[in-house]
């Protein structure tokens, strides 16, 4: 065997050279793994021993992408590029042994290898559009020679990880091989191809799959046309686009330097670096300072809701889908029946939109228990509280949990604002209960804010932070106020557009300035799909908010069919004159005169007082970074990922106008606003809060 560095070694096995790559956990590209590969590729070339090579990693896959943790610092030599070129080049054929994932920059030099296999569960992809990116090193230029400029389109704008029986079919691979036999399968091609003396070839000469596309830009058009909502607001995917369109209708050379060119566009502009810090941002929140790794855990076995409505029964999709058994409480048989037959409908839905297959849903819902009995949950290792925000509600299913479920089992509550330390004094184990508030749908949507309360053991945090991860959530730790971190920066938001409302704005002018900024839906918008009658009553109902004159004159949203919208048979929203007179009566009432607002101020005041209250929450610990509160959002409320979070788009802003900008808007954001002190002490050290 021959060492090339630290993490390459070269061994001759009767005429096949394996090249092992060997740099955990992931065998990223980084400077070392480089400089294995082109040292590596020339010591094999110089041994006439040597007929074919072998290009195999260790441990738990092959090449992962760029080590991203160099971007933004001095190239160090041997690029990519120079690798790629020592593989791509070789008087010998070159064989890519793949198994785990070939993602981003491993795929591209799997591309450049003469041939590729892999194992039945290896999955290869390009997602650098994920971090805001596109494959910087011929990954566009060289995949669809093989797969087809759609196909390839498809798996750079979605940057999805392709099985390897769909990338043989698709000839992204040459050969499958078994699961415990990677190198020995791998040699074994490299023999094939030595007897049958088949050609060195190169994915870059490939043109017959691009031929097919050439003087068709209705392809990308329509392409375009149909992931129009999809993209909107981002770059990384356009520029995708473009170059697939640059590898079709240019030489491979001049597609390759188009590649490159707004590579480098995307890797210095704004977005990427919203997005990488968003990569980097939800594995920070994971770490606890005080909570270490090794912090005994709960064995999460069984888990108990109560609740079976939408969230109770879209928390136990979570865990179902994870393969832990659920036992699911109500009250009466007819919710019960209702909620479960609500979570067969989504699974039977997801089978029929091919997510998975028939079986696989009857397996996950077999997973599910109904039960009109708490005594069901004594055997549970994690029971959650999942009914409506009620204190008096939530204490006494506490208590009654305290009374019945196993010593040692973690207590959780949903609720999304409530105190979780009176929550705890209804029973005699406070440190068992935590927070575990999901958000709605709880079956889709991404965050897990893990709530700490004053007695909440380190075990129950790192149990809840654990389960989080394995259901598939980004969790993140919030102490305990009003609304935890992201409901309280939510109100804080929904100060100024109400104040706004009464200024003489109207919803769809503030709903749209935010959805151009890149929300999924504007305050008012979202109000109408929750219904405005969410803790209303007629009973008690006076006339004294707008929100009210509206469930008066039964305009509830869009299950009434009018809300702050007015909406047709298919709920699409139009502009109501209906409202338009009921806020400009109010405001008259009020005894305000309407002004112009431009756009600039509807969305300053919406996202800085936004900003005000995050540094607010850093400021009083209830949230341990800057970062987490960004992840919040970013995972639960839907801001735009390439601006990163609300703390790293001040950062992007800059503190000090920040800080300038609320004190000019001071007088009208309300009697009771003020501004962080951390907030204006940063300002005043030229600091940021996710440097």
């Amino acid at each position: 065997m021959t060492v090339i560095n630290t993490v390459a070694s070269l061994v001759v096995e009767d005429g096949i050279g394996i090249l092992s790559i060997n740099y955990p956990p992931v065998n990223a590209l980084s400077q070392s793994v480089r400089e294995g590969l082109v040292q590596g590729m020339r010591a094999a070339n110089a041994d006439p021993a040597v007929k074919a090579v072998v290009l195999i990693c260790e441990g738990r896959t092959f090449l992962a992408g760029a080590d991203i943790t160099e971007f933004g610092k001095p190239p160090r030599a041997p690029s990519l590029f120079e690798a790629q070129d020592e593989i791509e080049g070789a008087a010998k054929p070159v064989i890519a042994a793949i198994h785990g994932t070939a993602l981003g920059g491993g795929l591209e030099v799997a591309l450049c290898c003469h041939y590729r296999v892999a194992v039945p569960s290896a999955k290869c992809g390009l997602p650098e559009v994920h971090l805001g990116l596109l494959p910087g090193a011929g990954g566009t230029q060289r995949l669809p020679r093989i797969v087809g400029a759609e196909r390839a389109l498809e798996m750079v704008t979605g940057g999805t990880h392709v099985g390897a029986a769909e990338c043989l079919a698709m000839g992204l691979v040459d050969e499958l091989v078994p699961a415990d036999g990677l190198r020995a399968g791998a040699i074994a091609f490299a023999r094939k191809v030595l007897a049958e003396g088949r050609p060195l070839r190169k994915v870059r000469d490939a043109d017959d799959k691009l031929a097919a596309a050439r003087g068709k830009p209705e392809i990308f058009a329509e392409f375009r046309k149909a992931n129009a909502r999809k993209f909107r607001g981002f770059l990384a995917p356009e520029y995708n686009i473009r170059c697939i369109e640059a590898a079709v209708n240019l030489p491979f050379e001049a597609g390759q330097r188009e590649e490159r060119r707004l590579f480098t566009e995307l890797v210095t502009g704004a977005q990427s670096i919203a997005q990488r810090y968003g990569f980097f941002a939800e594995r920070m929140a994971q770490k606890i300072p005080d909570v270490p790794a090794d912090t005994p855990t709960v064995a999460v076995a069984k888990v108990g809701i109560i609740g079976a409505g939408t969230m109770g029964g879209g928390i136990a999709m979570n865990f179902a889908n994870a393969g832990i058994p659920v036992t699911l409480v109500e009250t009466n048989q007819a919710a019960l029946d209702r909620g479960l037959a609500v979570v067969r409908r989504n699974y039977e839905n997801s089978a029929k939109r091919g997510r998975f297959t028939m079986a696989e849903a009857e397996r996950r819902i077999a997973l599910l228990t109904g039960s009109l009995d708490m005594n069901s949950l004594a055997d549970c290792d994690l029971v959650i509280e999942a009914v409506f925000e009620e204190m008096a509600v939530k204490k006494d299913i506490f208590a009654k949990l305290d009374r019945i479920v196993k010593p040692g089992a973690v207590l959780a509550s949903n609720t999304s604002a409530l105190n979780l330390n009176e929550i705890a004094t209804a029973v005699l184990r406070p440190e068992a209960v935590v927070g575990m508030h999901f958000f709605s749908p709880a079956n889709v949507m991404r965050l897990l804010e893990v709530v700490r309360g004053d007695k909440t053991s380190k075990t129950a945090i790192a149990t809840a932070m654990q389960i989080g991860k394995k259901i598939g959530k980004v969790a993140a730790l919030s102490g305990v106020c009003p609304g935890f971190i992201g409901n309280r920066m939510l109100a804080a938001r929904g100060a100024q557009t109400q104040a706004m409302l009464l200024e003489g704005v109207m919803p769809w002018d503030i709903d749209k300035v935010l959805y151009d900024f890149g929300m999924p839906m504007g305050p008012f918008a979202m109000s109408d799909l929750a219904g405005l009658d969410l803790g209303w009553s007629r009973e008690t109902s006076k006339s004294s908010t707008i929100r009210e004159l509206l469930c008066e004159r039964d305009r509830r949203g869009q299950k009434t069919g009018a809300g702050f919208y007015d909406y047709d048979e298919a709920r699409n929203a139009k502009p109501s004159e209906v409202t338009r007179q009921i806020i400009t009566d109010f405001v008259a009432q009020q005894g305000r005169q309407p002004r112009a607002i431009s756009e600039t101020e509807i969305l300053e005041r919406c996202t800085l007082a936004m900003i005000n209250e995050g540094a607010k929450i850093l400021d009083e610990g209830i949230a341990i970074r800057a970062s987490d509160i960004d992840v919040v959002w970013v995972n639960g409320y839907g801001w735009p990922v390439y601006r990163g979070g609300p703390m790293h788009h001040a950062d992007h802003i800059g503190l000090a106008e920040v800080v300038a900008k609320l004190k000019a808007y001071g007088p009208l954001m309300g009697p009771d606003f003020t501004i962080s002190p951390l907030l204006e002490r940063m300002a005043a050290e030229g600091k940021k809060f996710t440097a």
